[in-house]
């Protein structure tokens, strides 16, 4: 079988809904804390798919988190060789970063569901035009060369962009909606909730009312990608 690897950066903060297209498409998933021991020595062009999942963490927080630096060196590697890579929210970002781009806070946090704007029509993100899916981030990133932008939001401009067919960074998290790790995300960041506007009572809600959708329309989002890969 072909192997998938998941690096996660915390520990609630997983594949979730996108493990099911992943397997469906035929890869053997396995899954590394960056935490673990092996992890500093671990290979990350042997996988033949790479996925990076977020985490509270910034880009800039190398001293506190000194992995970093060390997943970055790797993961440039990888992208030089246009290995199979999916990043979402801090994955994407290292993404974009390991590409050349500016990564930085933002000017708003951006947590809750609401759709994003897809700009290209025929991508895998047609399934989640128009959808609510989970936004949780306050860190944005400036577009790497050569790099094709898939979506906006009405907060940040930069909300998914590829490279060619093997590389595919979303900064949204379409994989959330009927985990229930969602519970961790509340009780991790309540500063994030308050400062977007909402309670955790106004969250609950709205993960109930489109949930369900976005890992629909997440998991049509991840199939599609993954059978156009080179």
């Amino acid at each position: 079988m072909k192997s998938a690897l998941i690096i996660r950066h915390v520990p609630y903060e997983g594949v979730a809904g996108y493990r099911q297209p992943i397997e469906h498409a035929g890869y053997d998933v396995d899954r590394i804390d960056v935490c673990d021991p092996a992890f500093p020595s671990l290979d990350l062009c042997e996988p033949d798919l790479l996925i990076m999942m977020g985490g509270p963490m910034g880009i800039y927080d190398q001293i506190e988190h000194p992995w970093i630096r060390c997943q970055m060196r790797r993961l440039a590697l990888r992208l030089a060789a246009d290995r199979p890579t999916l990043g979402v929210c801090f994955g994407a970002q290292m993404i974009a970063a390991a590409l050349g781009a500016d990564v930085y806070r933002g000017h708003a946090r951006e947590v809750g569901f609401h759709p994003v704007q897809v700009h290209v029509a025929d991508s895998p993100l047609r399934h989640v035009a128009g959808v609510p899916v989970l936004h949780w981030h306050g860190d944005t990133f400036t577009l790497p060369p050569h790099a094709e932008l898939l979506a906006s939001s009405h907060v940040y401009p930069h909300q998914a962009f590829r490279r060619g067919r093997n590389l595919l960074a979303l900064q949204f998290h379409a994989e959330m909606g009927e985990d229930p790790r969602f519970d961790a995300w509340l009780a991790q960041s309540p500063n994030d909730v308050a400062a977007a506007g909402h309670t955790q009572a106004t969250l609950r809600r709205a993960h109930d009312a489109h949930g369900p959708g976005a890992v629909q329309a997440g998991r049509a989002m991840i199939g599609e990608w993954l059978a156009g890969l080179a």
